[in-house]
């Protein structure tokens, strides 16, 4: 594993990453997971709602066809048991190769919305390394967290809606932070909200529309914190979201990746929804890019909602990346001076 990022690191964004094979489109990507051999999974919104690739970017498998109704988040163990959040109300523990192995709730049954009773759009799933116990956050109509058991069973739930501590105005996101704390995306709220896992609130950090989360295991002590896109009134101010900040454990900022503007080229990010870190360090970003910008787009049409930026102190080969002058030239042939430049082209991928 990575050793954990800090001041010094950088990161450098992968053109032409991944490589989506023809006839295969995402939508948008909502979320993304890497499992122990560094296989990328991409939940998405297209026809194969789980498509996987290595990570160079060749194309692995694609399936799922007709088994989820929006997907949202999926979380790996230490096992490489998957864990998927699916917001039509039922979240699903699953084998690599897509094997349903425990479902909880009902698919598109909700509960009675903003009473804690799992589940109302769940969003996100964050396991126990110790004893395998599941954390939800739920979600965009309940302002809650759930624990069960590794059998399922429901321990208890926190949370209500309001902004004081340990309530919640849309938990977007959730990750364990080392053995014994959560962490939660609160995003309407505009901050991080830390936990022990009996849901008592330790600490809370501004952040600006949190979307994504993932903490780093092993040597990467890190916090990837996925900001999302301002308002439209505010679209293509500078400086607000559309970036990934790296944190340390105490959540203070060491580094970021994305152009303070918004956009399809290499170094921009339109909407970052959730991310995932590989054995190197290197980030893989999803995106919500048909929702931010696709379908306002005259014909509407998909967008590039998937990206890589590798880590630059750690040893890869295979992939082309740009920095320095060619980042720059390279850039300014893609990407308009507004939000949302970039040439229009079939594949957002090519």
């Amino acid at each position: 594993m990575a050793q954990p990022a800090n001041t010094e690191t950088t990161y450098q964004p992968v053109v032409g990453w991944p490589a989506v094979p023809h006839g295969i489109f995402l939508h948008e990507a909502t979320s993304v997971g890497v499992d122990s051999q560094d296989r990328v999974y991409v939940f998405n919104r297209g026809q194969w709602p789980m498509v996987v690739f290595d990570k160079e970017g060749n194309f692995l498998d694609a399936w799922g066809a007709g088994e989820f109704n929006r997907p949202h988040g999926v979380s790996f163990d230490a096992n490489d048991n998957m864990y998927l959040a699916d917001d039509a109300n039922f979240v699903q523990k699953r084998t690599p190769d897509g094997e349903v192995l425990m479902t909880l709730g009902q698919r598109g049954l909700e509960k009675p919305r903003h009473t804690g009773e799992p589940f109302n759009s769940p969003t996100h799933i964050a396991i126990d390394p110790r004893n395998g116990d599941w954390f939800v956050s739920d979600g965009y109509r309940n302002s809650s967290v759930h624990r069960f058991d590794a059998d399922g069973k429901h321990i208890m739930s926190w949370g209500e809606s309001g902004s004081g501590p340990g309530q919640f105005a849309l938990p977007h996101n959730i990750c364990m932070v080392g053995e014994d704390r959560v962490l939660v995306a609160d995003r309407e709220n505009y901050r991080l909200q830390m936990f022990t896992v009996d849901g008592e609130f330790i600490l809370e950090k501004r952040v600006h529309k949190p979307q994504g989360l993932f903490a780093g295991t092993g040597d990467d002590m890190n916090i990837y914190v996925a900001e999302g896109r301002p308002p439209l009134v505010m679209e293509g101010v500078r400086r607000l979201g559309k970036r990934v900040a790296v944190l340390d454990r105490d959540l203070n900022e060491l580094v970021s990746i994305g152009n303070e503007m918004s956009g399809q080229a290499p170094d921009q990010f339109i909407s970052p929804h959730a991310m995932a870190v590989d054995s190197e360090g290197s980030i893989y970003v999803a995106e919500v890019s048909y929702n931010g910008l696709g379908s306002r787009l005259e014909p509407a049409r998909e967008v590039v909602s998937l990206r890589k930026w590798r880590r630059m102190d750690t040893n890869r080969t295979g992939e082309q990346g740009l920095s320095g002058r060619a980042l720059e030239q390279y850039v300014k042939g893609l990407r308009n001076d507004g939000p949302g430049g970039g040439s229009p082209v079939n594949s957002p991928y090519g």
